[in-house]
């Protein structure tokens, strides 16, 4: 069973996200993105610097994000096809509740900006699993969408970026397993070295 909700251990062990393309509405209501939010923010956060902000866009605003994608996408790539302005409005109203994860790591401080996107990550981690808790189910994705300079600026301030696009909401149908790697693959004990 994936997403399995009776331990927290199964919730770990059997996670999966969905296709935000084939996410139905609703997704969480005020109250439950707050907790979804508190979750994600409890991170490891070295400095204590917050290095990034959750931004949630609203379905009334699904719109506006719709334009403000054709309108990068038109900047991005001239030649961009209807079918590629087309797949860039489905972008935008995917179902479910959506949140733009914002890296915005502190520059110029002793903790180094790797470890405050590795922090930024595990937000979205926090995020996902906090939403399938509360039985959504959410994913997590990023496209041309998040690296746009026009997007960007729609969502970030100086220096910030965009970690990604998540979606919560429910499954159209039943989540699938994906491919895992097997455990020996990626992990193995460690072998000083020869001094």
């Amino acid at each position: 069973m994936l997403n399995d909700r009776s331990s927290i251990l199964t919730l770990l062990q059997t996670r999966r996200s969905g296709k935000p393309r084939e996410m139905v509405g609703p997704g969480p209501d005020e109250e439950e993105m707050a907790q979804i939010l508190t979750a994600a923010a409890r991170v490891p956060d070295h400095g204590k610097l917050f290095p990034w902000r959750f931004v949630t866009v609203a379905d009334d605003q699904r719109d506006a994000l719709a334009l403000l994608f054709r309108q990068a996408l038109s900047e991005e790539d001239p030649c961009a096809t209807p079918a590629h302005h087309e797949a860039a409005d489905q972008y935008a109203r995917f179902g479910g509740s959506l949140v733009v994860l914002v890296s915005a790591p502190v520059q110029g401080h002793k903790i180094p900006v790797w470890e405050q996107e590795l922090s930024c990550g595990a937000a979205a981690m926090n995020l996902l699993t906090a939403a399938h808790a509360l039985g959504f189910v959410a994913g997590w994705i990023t496209g041309w969408q998040s690296y746009s300079e026009r997007v960007r600026q729609a969502f970030c301030g100086p220096g910030e970026r965009i970690a990604g696009f998540i979606f919560i909401g429910h499954p159209a149908r039943e989540l699938e397993e994906r491919p895992r790697a097997p455990l020996t693959t990626v992990w193995r004990p460690w072998t000083p070295p020869q001094l």
